[in-house]
Protein backbone atom coordinates (compact mmCIF):
# COMPACT_ATOMS: atom_id res chain seq x y z
CA UNK A 1 0.00 0.00 0.00
CA UNK A 2 1.69 3.27 -0.49
CA UNK A 3 0.84 6.79 0.60
CA UNK A 4 -1.47 7.67 -2.26
CA UNK A 5 -4.08 5.05 -0.30
CA UNK A 6 -4.15 6.80 2.77
CA UNK A 7 -6.20 9.61 3.71
CA UNK A 8 -6.11 12.39 6.31
CA UNK A 9 -7.62 12.48 9.81
CA UNK A 10 -10.78 15.00 10.41
CA UNK A 11 -10.26 17.12 13.31
CA UNK A 12 -12.57 14.64 15.21
CA UNK A 13 -10.88 11.65 14.64
CA UNK A 14 -7.42 12.94 15.37
CA UNK A 15 -8.81 14.24 18.67
CA UNK A 16 -9.75 11.00 19.68
CA UNK A 17 -6.62 9.18 18.65
CA UNK A 18 -4.88 11.88 20.71
CA UNK A 19 -7.26 11.94 23.60
CA UNK A 20 -7.16 8.05 23.65
CA UNK A 21 -3.35 7.87 23.55
CA UNK A 22 -3.02 10.93 26.41
CA UNK A 23 -5.83 9.38 28.72
CA UNK A 24 -3.87 5.55 28.83
CA UNK A 25 -0.63 7.49 29.81
CA UNK A 26 -1.90 9.87 32.04
CA UNK A 27 -4.40 7.40 33.95
CA UNK A 28 -1.55 4.82 34.06
CA UNK A 29 0.77 7.31 35.60
CA UNK A 30 -1.57 9.16 38.07
CA UNK A 31 -3.42 5.93 39.12
CA UNK A 32 -1.45 2.58 38.28
CA UNK A 33 2.28 4.60 39.00
CA UNK A 34 3.36 2.55 35.96
CA UNK A 35 6.51 3.14 34.23
CA UNK A 36 6.05 5.82 31.67
CA UNK A 37 8.08 3.34 29.39
CA UNK A 38 5.70 0.75 29.03
CA UNK A 39 2.71 3.46 28.66
CA UNK A 40 4.64 4.83 25.92
CA UNK A 41 4.78 1.46 23.97
CA UNK A 42 1.09 0.49 24.64
CA UNK A 43 0.37 3.58 23.28
CA UNK A 44 2.28 2.86 20.13
CA UNK A 45 0.29 0.26 19.32
CA UNK A 46 -3.44 1.89 20.44
CA UNK A 47 -2.24 3.99 17.81
CA UNK A 48 -1.85 1.09 15.13
CA UNK A 49 -5.80 0.33 14.15
CA UNK A 50 -6.41 3.96 14.16
CA UNK A 51 -3.71 4.60 11.51
CA UNK A 52 -4.80 1.34 9.68
CA UNK A 53 -8.15 3.24 9.32
CA UNK A 54 -6.58 5.54 7.45
CA UNK A 55 -5.17 3.01 5.12
CA UNK A 56 -1.97 2.72 6.42
CA UNK A 57 -0.65 -1.15 6.33
CA UNK A 58 1.32 -2.54 8.62
CA UNK A 59 4.59 -2.41 7.22
CA UNK A 60 4.25 0.38 6.40
CA UNK A 61 3.23 1.54 9.82
CA UNK A 62 6.19 -0.26 11.34
CA UNK A 63 8.53 1.50 8.70
CA UNK A 64 7.94 4.67 10.31
CA UNK A 65 8.48 3.70 13.66
CA UNK A 66 11.70 2.32 13.39
CA UNK A 67 12.41 5.53 10.91
CA UNK A 68 11.57 7.53 13.95
CA UNK A 69 13.33 5.23 16.46
CA UNK A 70 16.83 5.81 14.57
CA UNK A 71 16.40 9.16 14.94
CA UNK A 72 17.62 8.67 18.77
CA UNK A 73 20.25 6.49 18.15
CA UNK A 74 23.28 9.44 18.62
CA UNK A 75 21.28 10.35 21.72
CA UNK A 76 21.76 6.90 23.46
CA UNK A 77 24.88 6.93 22.33
CA UNK A 78 25.50 9.86 24.88
CA UNK A 79 23.55 8.44 27.36
CA UNK A 80 25.75 5.31 27.76
CA UNK A 81 28.37 7.23 27.43
CA UNK A 82 26.82 9.38 31.12
CA UNK A 83 25.85 6.34 32.43
CA UNK A 84 29.43 5.05 32.12
CA UNK A 85 31.01 8.90 33.12
CA UNK A 86 28.81 8.69 36.26
CA UNK A 87 30.24 5.53 38.02
CA UNK A 88 33.81 6.28 36.33
CA UNK A 89 33.78 9.71 38.28
CA UNK A 90 32.56 8.46 41.54
CA UNK A 91 35.09 5.63 41.70
CA UNK A 92 37.71 8.30 40.58
CA UNK A 93 36.76 9.92 43.94
CA UNK A 94 35.75 12.97 41.05
CA UNK A 95 31.91 13.30 42.42
CA UNK A 96 33.13 12.81 46.26
CA UNK A 97 35.89 15.57 45.77
CA UNK A 98 33.06 18.10 44.01
CA UNK A 99 30.54 17.32 47.44
CA UNK A 100 33.80 17.68 49.56
CA UNK A 101 35.12 20.70 48.66
CA UNK A 102 32.20 22.45 48.32
CA UNK A 103 30.33 21.69 51.95
CA UNK A 104 33.85 23.15 53.16
CA UNK A 105 33.37 26.31 50.88
CA UNK A 106 30.17 27.08 52.29
CA UNK A 107 29.88 30.28 53.90
CA UNK A 108 27.56 30.46 56.93
CA UNK A 109 27.00 34.25 56.24
CA UNK A 110 25.84 33.59 52.94
CA UNK A 111 23.90 29.83 53.61
CA UNK A 112 21.08 30.19 51.05
CA UNK A 113 23.79 31.50 48.35
CA UNK A 114 26.43 28.95 48.89
CA UNK A 115 23.79 25.95 49.01
CA UNK A 116 22.52 27.22 46.17
CA UNK A 117 25.38 27.28 43.91
CA UNK A 118 26.76 23.86 45.86
CA UNK A 119 23.48 22.37 45.20
CA UNK A 120 23.85 23.41 41.07
CA UNK A 121 27.30 21.96 41.02
CA UNK A 122 26.70 18.84 42.19
CA UNK A 123 23.45 18.45 39.73
CA UNK A 124 26.07 19.67 36.96
CA UNK A 125 28.50 17.19 37.20
CA UNK A 126 26.18 14.30 38.20
CA UNK A 127 23.51 15.03 35.93
CA UNK A 128 20.78 14.56 38.37
CA UNK A 129 18.59 17.00 40.40
CA UNK A 130 17.14 14.29 42.11
CA UNK A 131 20.58 13.21 43.03
CA UNK A 132 21.29 16.51 44.10
CA UNK A 133 18.73 16.82 46.18
CA UNK A 134 18.74 13.40 48.07
CA UNK A 135 22.79 14.00 49.15
CA UNK A 136 23.74 17.50 49.16
CA UNK A 137 19.85 18.55 49.41
CA UNK A 138 19.56 16.33 52.79
CA UNK A 139 22.69 17.67 54.09
CA UNK A 140 21.35 21.57 53.72
CA UNK A 141 18.13 20.88 55.45
CA UNK A 142 20.23 19.65 58.15
CA UNK A 143 22.32 22.76 58.29
CA UNK A 144 19.48 25.19 57.45
CA UNK A 145 17.44 24.00 60.50
CA UNK A 146 20.65 24.04 63.05
CA UNK A 147 21.45 28.24 61.88
CA UNK A 148 17.23 28.44 62.24
CA UNK A 149 16.69 29.09 58.66
CA UNK A 150 13.11 28.49 58.07
CA UNK A 151 13.15 24.80 56.23
CA UNK A 152 10.62 25.93 52.80
CA UNK A 153 13.14 29.09 52.35
CA UNK A 154 16.13 26.23 52.53
CA UNK A 155 14.24 24.07 50.06
CA UNK A 156 13.76 26.97 47.70
CA UNK A 157 17.53 27.30 47.34
CA UNK A 158 18.01 23.52 47.23
CA UNK A 159 15.51 23.03 44.25
CA UNK A 160 16.59 25.70 42.53
CA UNK A 161 20.17 25.14 42.34
CA UNK A 162 19.72 21.74 42.01
CA UNK A 163 17.13 21.83 38.66
CA UNK A 164 19.45 24.65 37.07
CA UNK A 165 22.67 22.09 37.39
CA UNK A 166 20.57 19.90 35.74
CA UNK A 167 19.53 21.90 32.68
CA UNK A 168 23.29 23.00 32.86
CA UNK A 169 24.60 19.43 32.46
CA UNK A 170 25.37 17.21 29.25
CA UNK A 171 25.12 14.15 31.48
CA UNK A 172 21.39 14.97 32.33
CA UNK A 173 18.42 12.63 31.14
CA UNK A 174 16.27 15.37 30.57
CA UNK A 175 18.59 17.50 28.95
CA UNK A 176 19.26 14.86 26.92
CA UNK A 177 15.57 14.07 26.06
CA UNK A 178 14.12 17.51 25.13
CA UNK A 179 16.65 18.15 22.06
CA UNK A 180 15.92 14.46 20.93
CA UNK A 181 12.50 14.86 20.77
CA UNK A 182 12.80 18.61 18.85
CA UNK A 183 15.78 17.79 16.83
CA UNK A 184 17.49 19.70 18.07
CA UNK A 185 21.67 18.94 19.39
CA UNK A 186 22.82 18.49 22.26
CA UNK A 187 25.42 21.35 23.29
CA UNK A 188 23.39 23.97 20.93
CA UNK A 189 20.27 23.37 23.00
CA UNK A 190 22.61 23.54 26.43
CA UNK A 191 24.16 27.20 25.05
CA UNK A 192 20.89 28.47 23.66
CA UNK A 193 19.25 26.96 27.28
CA UNK A 194 22.29 29.89 29.00
CA UNK A 195 20.28 32.60 27.43
CA UNK A 196 16.91 32.45 30.15
CA UNK A 197 18.93 30.09 32.60
CA UNK A 198 21.66 32.63 33.14
CA UNK A 199 20.05 35.75 34.10
CA UNK A 200 17.46 33.75 36.22
CA UNK A 201 19.70 32.13 38.34
CA UNK A 202 21.48 35.51 38.97
CA UNK A 203 18.52 37.05 39.74
CA UNK A 204 17.44 33.68 42.09
CA UNK A 205 20.85 34.00 43.69
CA UNK A 206 20.20 37.68 44.26
CA UNK A 207 17.26 36.98 46.52
CA UNK A 208 18.60 34.09 48.01
CA UNK A 209 21.45 36.69 49.36
CA UNK A 210 18.89 39.18 50.58
CA UNK A 211 16.97 36.91 52.27
CA UNK A 212 19.80 34.63 53.52
CA UNK A 213 21.78 37.89 55.09
CA UNK A 214 18.29 38.28 57.81
CA UNK A 215 19.54 34.83 58.96
CA UNK A 216 23.35 35.17 59.39
CA UNK A 217 25.38 33.35 61.63
CA UNK A 218 29.19 32.84 62.25
CA UNK A 219 29.94 29.20 62.34
CA UNK A 220 28.05 25.88 61.31
CA UNK A 221 28.43 23.41 63.68
CA UNK A 222 26.16 20.36 61.92
CA UNK A 223 26.78 16.62 62.63
CA UNK A 224 24.96 16.09 59.04
CA UNK A 225 28.21 17.62 57.25
CA UNK A 226 30.99 16.45 60.05
CA UNK A 227 29.49 12.95 58.65
CA UNK A 228 29.20 13.74 55.89
CA UNK A 229 32.56 15.05 55.65
CA UNK A 230 34.77 11.73 57.26
CA UNK A 231 32.72 9.53 55.34
CA UNK A 232 33.87 10.94 52.23
CA UNK A 233 37.30 11.58 53.34
CA UNK A 234 37.75 7.85 54.67
CA UNK A 235 37.10 6.61 51.63
CA UNK A 236 38.47 8.25 48.95
CA UNK A 237 41.95 9.95 47.98
CA UNK A 238 40.96 13.81 47.72
CA UNK A 239 42.57 16.60 46.10
CA UNK A 240 43.05 18.65 43.14
CA UNK A 241 44.09 15.60 40.54
CA UNK A 242 40.37 13.89 41.37
CA UNK A 243 39.00 17.34 40.05
CA UNK A 244 41.10 16.73 36.26
CA UNK A 245 38.27 14.82 34.41
CA UNK A 246 35.92 17.77 34.63
CA UNK A 247 38.56 20.06 33.51
CA UNK A 248 38.93 17.45 30.78
CA UNK A 249 35.24 17.37 29.92
CA UNK A 250 34.57 21.08 29.98
CA UNK A 251 38.08 21.68 27.93
CA UNK A 252 36.79 19.23 25.00
CA UNK A 253 33.26 21.13 25.18
CA UNK A 254 34.77 24.32 24.62
CA UNK A 255 36.97 22.90 21.74
CA UNK A 256 33.63 21.91 20.24
CA UNK A 257 34.31 18.23 20.08
CA UNK A 258 31.13 15.84 19.60
CA UNK A 259 29.00 15.43 22.38
CA UNK A 260 29.73 11.49 22.33
CA UNK A 261 33.58 11.87 22.13
CA UNK A 262 33.60 14.60 24.87
CA UNK A 263 31.89 12.16 27.19
CA UNK A 264 33.39 8.92 26.43
CA UNK A 265 37.39 10.52 26.64
CA UNK A 266 36.52 12.18 30.18
CA UNK A 267 34.88 8.98 31.32
CA UNK A 268 38.04 6.54 30.57
CA UNK A 269 40.44 9.31 32.01
CA UNK A 270 38.10 8.67 35.40
CA UNK A 271 38.17 4.99 35.37
CA UNK A 272 41.74 5.22 34.81
CA UNK A 273 42.92 7.80 37.86
CA UNK A 274 40.19 4.78 39.86
CA UNK A 275 42.79 2.24 38.88
CA UNK A 276 46.13 4.17 39.51
CA UNK A 277 45.13 7.16 42.09
CA UNK A 278 42.17 5.31 44.49
CA UNK A 279 43.25 1.24 43.98
CA UNK A 280 40.28 -0.43 42.28
CA UNK A 281 41.37 -3.30 40.16
CA UNK A 282 41.05 -3.14 35.97
CA UNK A 283 37.80 -5.89 36.18
CA UNK A 284 36.33 -3.51 39.15
CA UNK A 285 36.17 -0.14 37.43
CA UNK A 286 34.74 -2.27 34.27
CA UNK A 287 32.06 -3.69 36.18
CA UNK A 288 31.38 0.21 37.79
CA UNK A 289 30.99 0.73 34.18
CA UNK A 290 28.49 -1.54 33.41
CA UNK A 291 26.25 -1.67 36.11
CA UNK A 292 27.30 1.36 38.38
CA UNK A 293 29.49 2.16 41.56
CA UNK A 294 28.37 0.44 44.73
CA UNK A 295 28.18 1.91 48.05
CA UNK A 296 28.45 0.44 51.77
CA UNK A 297 29.62 3.01 53.85
CA UNK A 298 27.12 2.74 56.67
CA UNK A 299 25.90 6.41 56.28
CA UNK A 300 23.01 6.42 54.32
CA UNK A 301 23.75 10.35 52.68
CA UNK A 302 27.06 9.10 50.94
CA UNK A 303 25.21 5.71 49.47
CA UNK A 304 22.35 7.70 47.72
CA UNK A 305 25.23 10.00 46.81
CA UNK A 306 27.65 7.25 45.46
CA UNK A 307 25.43 4.12 44.70
CA UNK A 308 24.53 5.19 40.76
CA UNK A 309 25.92 5.18 36.96
CA UNK A 310 27.08 2.47 34.45
CA UNK A 311 25.64 1.30 31.10
CA UNK A 312 22.63 -0.52 33.09
CA UNK A 313 21.53 2.67 34.91
CA UNK A 314 20.32 4.51 31.38
CA UNK A 315 18.77 1.95 29.46
CA UNK A 316 15.24 2.91 30.93
CA UNK A 317 15.64 6.38 29.12
CA UNK A 318 17.03 4.56 26.52
CA UNK A 319 13.84 2.82 25.79
CA UNK A 320 11.92 5.81 26.95
CA UNK A 321 13.85 7.69 23.96
CA UNK A 322 12.83 5.04 21.39
CA UNK A 323 9.19 4.73 22.57
CA UNK A 324 8.59 8.30 22.53
CA UNK A 325 10.30 9.22 19.25
CA UNK A 326 8.42 6.12 17.69
CA UNK A 327 5.13 7.50 19.28
CA UNK A 328 5.92 10.75 17.78
CA UNK A 329 7.00 9.93 14.22
CA UNK A 330 3.41 7.79 14.17
CA UNK A 331 1.20 10.82 14.97
CA UNK A 332 2.93 13.03 12.52
CA UNK A 333 2.79 10.29 9.63
CA UNK A 334 -1.01 9.61 10.39
CA UNK A 335 -1.34 13.13 9.82
CA UNK A 336 -2.75 13.70 13.65
CA UNK A 337 -0.81 16.61 14.93
CA UNK A 338 -1.25 18.71 11.25
CA UNK A 339 -5.33 18.15 12.17
CA UNK A 340 -4.55 19.23 15.96
CA UNK A 341 -2.27 21.87 15.15
CA UNK A 342 -4.55 23.05 11.66
CA UNK A 343 -7.20 24.05 14.44
CA UNK A 344 -5.65 26.79 15.94
CA UNK A 345 -2.20 27.40 13.93
CA UNK A 346 -3.81 30.31 11.94
CA UNK A 347 -4.25 32.29 14.98
CA UNK A 348 -0.27 32.04 15.97
CA UNK A 349 0.99 35.20 14.20
CA UNK A 350 3.90 35.97 16.52
CA UNK A 351 6.62 34.10 18.70
CA UNK A 352 5.37 35.69 21.73
CA UNK A 353 2.31 33.99 20.95
CA UNK A 354 4.38 30.65 20.11
CA UNK A 355 5.88 30.75 23.08
CA UNK A 356 3.10 31.52 25.12
CA UNK A 357 1.03 28.68 24.30
CA UNK A 358 4.08 26.10 24.50
CA UNK A 359 4.28 27.08 28.04
CA UNK A 360 1.00 26.81 28.69
CA UNK A 361 0.79 23.33 26.98
CA UNK A 362 3.77 22.27 28.90
CA UNK A 363 1.80 23.38 32.23
CA UNK A 364 -1.47 21.67 31.21
CA UNK A 365 0.49 18.13 30.02
CA UNK A 366 2.72 18.15 33.26
CA UNK A 367 -0.43 18.49 35.20
CA UNK A 368 -2.40 16.08 33.58
CA UNK A 369 0.69 13.68 32.82
CA UNK A 370 2.11 13.83 36.23
CA UNK A 371 5.76 13.10 34.45
CA UNK A 372 8.02 15.52 33.15
CA UNK A 373 9.14 13.12 30.88
CA UNK A 374 5.42 13.01 29.65
CA UNK A 375 4.95 16.98 28.82
CA UNK A 376 8.32 17.13 27.27
CA UNK A 377 7.05 14.66 25.14
CA UNK A 378 4.11 16.07 24.38
CA UNK A 379 5.00 19.16 23.96
CA UNK A 380 8.01 18.55 21.63
CA UNK A 381 5.85 16.65 19.53
CA UNK A 382 2.92 18.80 19.33
CA UNK A 383 4.51 22.30 19.28
CA UNK A 384 8.00 21.20 16.44
CA UNK A 385 5.46 21.57 13.29
CA UNK A 386 4.89 25.32 14.49
CA UNK A 387 7.71 26.27 15.16
CA UNK A 388 9.02 24.74 11.71
CA UNK A 389 6.04 26.78 10.18
CA UNK A 390 7.29 29.57 11.83
CA UNK A 391 11.35 29.27 10.65
CA UNK A 392 12.67 29.18 14.25
CA UNK A 393 15.54 26.58 15.26
CA UNK A 394 14.30 23.92 17.60
CA UNK A 395 16.46 25.08 19.83
CA UNK A 396 13.90 27.41 20.84
CA UNK A 397 11.01 24.84 21.70
CA UNK A 398 13.87 22.72 23.64
CA UNK A 399 14.55 25.73 26.27
CA UNK A 400 11.12 26.55 26.55
CA UNK A 401 10.36 22.78 27.50
CA UNK A 402 12.95 23.04 30.05
CA UNK A 403 11.28 26.32 31.21
CA UNK A 404 8.27 25.19 31.93
CA UNK A 405 7.82 21.11 31.81
CA UNK A 406 10.91 20.26 33.59
CA UNK A 407 11.68 23.16 36.10
CA UNK A 408 8.11 23.25 37.51
CA UNK A 409 7.78 19.67 38.00
CA UNK A 410 8.09 20.34 41.89
CA UNK A 411 5.68 22.63 41.80
CA UNK A 412 2.85 19.97 41.43
CA UNK A 413 2.19 17.49 44.65
CA UNK A 414 1.26 14.47 41.77
CA UNK A 415 3.39 14.94 39.75
CA UNK A 416 6.94 12.58 40.55
CA UNK A 417 9.20 15.78 40.85
CA UNK A 418 6.94 17.16 43.85
CA UNK A 419 6.52 13.79 45.72
CA UNK A 420 10.07 13.27 45.29
CA UNK A 421 11.19 16.88 46.77
CA UNK A 422 8.48 16.47 49.33
CA UNK A 423 9.47 12.62 50.38
CA UNK A 424 13.07 13.55 50.60
CA UNK A 425 13.18 16.90 51.84
CA UNK A 426 10.41 15.97 54.27
CA UNK A 427 8.34 19.35 53.48
CA UNK A 428 5.24 19.91 51.55
CA UNK A 429 5.30 22.08 48.42
CA UNK A 430 3.19 24.40 49.88
CA UNK A 431 6.21 25.53 51.76
CA UNK A 432 9.03 25.75 49.57
CA UNK A 433 6.59 26.69 46.45
CA UNK A 434 7.18 30.64 47.32
CA UNK A 435 10.80 30.39 47.13
CA UNK A 436 11.28 28.05 43.78
CA UNK A 437 12.49 31.48 42.13
CA UNK A 438 14.17 29.79 39.30
CA UNK A 439 10.95 28.20 38.45
CA UNK A 440 9.12 31.59 38.15
CA UNK A 441 11.74 33.91 36.38
CA UNK A 442 13.08 31.50 33.62
CA UNK A 443 9.55 31.27 32.22
CA UNK A 444 9.22 35.33 32.21
CA UNK A 445 12.14 36.00 30.87
CA UNK A 446 11.22 33.33 28.21
CA UNK A 447 8.67 35.18 27.22
CA UNK A 448 10.57 38.91 27.33
CA UNK A 449 12.78 37.00 24.53
CA UNK A 450 9.90 35.79 22.43
CA UNK A 451 8.37 39.12 22.66
CA UNK A 452 11.57 41.10 21.57
CA UNK A 453 12.91 38.82 19.58
CA UNK A 454 16.20 38.41 21.61
CA UNK A 455 17.96 34.64 21.03
CA UNK A 456 15.13 33.86 19.11
CA UNK A 457 17.21 32.18 16.48
CA UNK A 458 15.59 31.24 12.94
CA UNK A 459 16.91 28.75 10.83
CA UNK A 460 17.47 30.47 7.45
CA UNK A 461 17.32 34.21 7.06
CA UNK A 462 13.88 35.48 5.67
CA UNK A 463 12.58 38.93 5.49
CA UNK A 464 9.99 40.59 7.99
CA UNK A 465 7.38 40.48 4.99
CA UNK A 466 7.76 36.70 3.99
CA UNK A 467 8.01 35.69 7.68
CA UNK A 468 4.71 37.34 7.65
CA UNK A 469 3.38 35.63 4.68
CA UNK A 470 4.38 32.46 6.37
CA UNK A 471 2.84 32.91 9.64
CA UNK A 472 -0.29 34.12 8.22
CA UNK A 473 -1.52 30.79 6.71
CA UNK A 474 -4.12 28.77 8.50
CA UNK A 475 -2.77 25.42 7.23
CA UNK A 476 0.28 23.58 7.35
CA UNK A 477 1.48 22.07 3.99
CA UNK A 478 4.35 19.87 5.28
CA UNK A 479 4.30 18.46 8.45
Amino acid sequence: MTNEDTRKPSFLFALTILLSIVSIISVGILLFDAPIQILMFIGMFILIPFMMKLGYSYTKIQDVMFKSMGQSLESVLILINVGILIGTWIASGTVPALVYYGINLISPRFFLLTTLLFTSIVATTTGTSWGAIGTAGVAMMGVGETIGIPSGITAGAILSGAYFGDKMSPLSDTTNLTPTVTGATLFGHIKHMMYTAVPSFIITAILFTVIGLQYSVDNIDSAHVNTLLAQLSGNFTINFITLTPILLLIGLMLLRKPAVVSIFSAAMYGGLLAVIYQGYSVSAVFNIMYEGYTADSGNQTVNELLQRGGLTSMLPLIVLFLFALGLGGMLAESGVLEAIINSFAHKIQTNFQLTLVTIIFGYFTLAIGGAIYFSAVMTGTIMKPLYDRMNLKPENLSRTIEATSTLSGTLFPWVGAGMFATSTLGIPVSAYLPYTFLAFITPIITLIYAATGFTMTEKTAVTKQKKQKVSGKAHLSNV
